[in-house]
């Protein structure tokens, strides 16, 4: 264990070490070229961003989007050194990041949950977190968020990460070995549920949330970006609400499809499933909270923040606590 909290450490420490300053471009439209990365590779859970872009609301806002894609940590590393602009990466790793010292602000909470469950086939007798003791559990790396959201969920139910066989396997190949019987359960996307019972396989899940604090994916940027170009940061964030909204006004189909025709060609023939899930889950779960009720899509809660730092700090996944303030900056109490 001591092995792999010094892997992550040593994958943030690295960005930590960098203070370099991105130089701003125009295009030939006279809009700033902006990058971000995106966790993982396209999907049509991006759908807001993919539909900002392409309906204009980035370019209303004066702002081209370069779409890029990489592991969470990766993500964490490349904005805190200043490599690219943003990124969009699970809160957890973001956490951890400036837990151990990389200078990044989250500067809006798209996903208002979690996304992280303990997923297993309801044929497996498993039905309490305690009945995961000697069962073998799939991650797809031990710098995942969901390696992490594992660990601490064990450990709020009197368990440790000792008490369980931890197996890792590549992001390709785990909800197979979940299907055909390799593990026992995976630790991963709770979207995958809907998905797998689609398919008729039998699943339930254990989801993080009803566990611990937690938070699905995040826009970031470096502290001297959001220093130097706030009004960037406030284009980009306001952009991405509009295409929030337009999904949540009625516009699903035509979201899954931009992002079929532009992003993600692969899911032809299966656009009613994503249509569906970003209904039921995302609309109805993920971007809302009682907090968007209030002020809207992507603001952070400090207090309940603070509470999750908290938490991961007590469980040793990062050395030294901080103030929730230092990492979370709701743009529109910026001046």
């Amino acid at each position: 264990m001591k092995k792999i909290y010094l892997a992550l450490l040593s994958i943030f420490l690295l960005s930590a070490c960098s203070s370099s300053t991105l130089e701003l471009q125009k295009n030939g439209e006279g809009l700033t070229e902006v990058d971000i990365q995106i966790d993982g590779a396209a999907t049509p859970y991006y759908a807001p961003l993919y539909l900002a872009q392409e309906k204009g609301y980035f370019k209303e806002a004066g702002l081209h989007v370069n779409f890029y894609y990489a592991s969470a940590a990766e993500i964490v590393k490349n904005v805190g050194a200043n490599n690219v602009m943003f990124g969009f990466p699970n809160a957890d790793t973001v956490l951890l990041g400036r837990g151990n010292g990389v200078p990044v602000n989250i500067i809006h909470t798209t996903y208002q949950h979690g996304l992280g469950a303990i997923i297993y086939k309801n044929s497996s007798n498993i039905r309490t977190i305690q009945d995961l003791k000697g069962k073998t559990i799939a991650i797809t790396s031990y710098g995942s968020p969901n390696y992490i959201q594992l660990k601490v969920i064990l450990q709020q139910n009197g368990m440790s990460i000792e008490d369980v066989n931890v197996k890792v396997i590549g992001t390709g190949a785990i909800v197979n070995a979940l299907v055909s019987d390799q593990v026992d359960a995976i630790c991963f996307s709770k979207l995958r549920t809907y998905e797998l019972r689609s398919s008729n396989i039998d699943v339930e899940q254990f989801l993080s949330n009803d566990y611990m604090p937690s938070y699905g994916n995040v826009v970031i940027t470096s502290e001297t970006f959001l220093k130097e170009h706030p009004e960037i940061c406030k284009a980009f964030t306001s952009a991405l609400n509009r295409g929030m909204q337009d999904i949540v006004d009625g516009n699903v189909e035509e979201a899954v499809n931009i992002a079929r025709d532009h992003y993600t060609p692969n899911i032809a023939g299966s656009e009613q499933k994503y249509i569906n899930i970003i209904s039921q889950e995302f609309i109805g779960n993920l971007w809302i909270s009682e907090d968007t009720k209030k002020y809207d899509f992507g603001y952070s809660n400090i207090h309940d923040y603070q509470n999750y730092i908290d938490l991961l700090q007590k469980n040793g996944l990062f050395q030294n606590v901080f103030p929730a303030e230092d990492l979370v900056v709701n743009l529109g109490d910026q001046s």
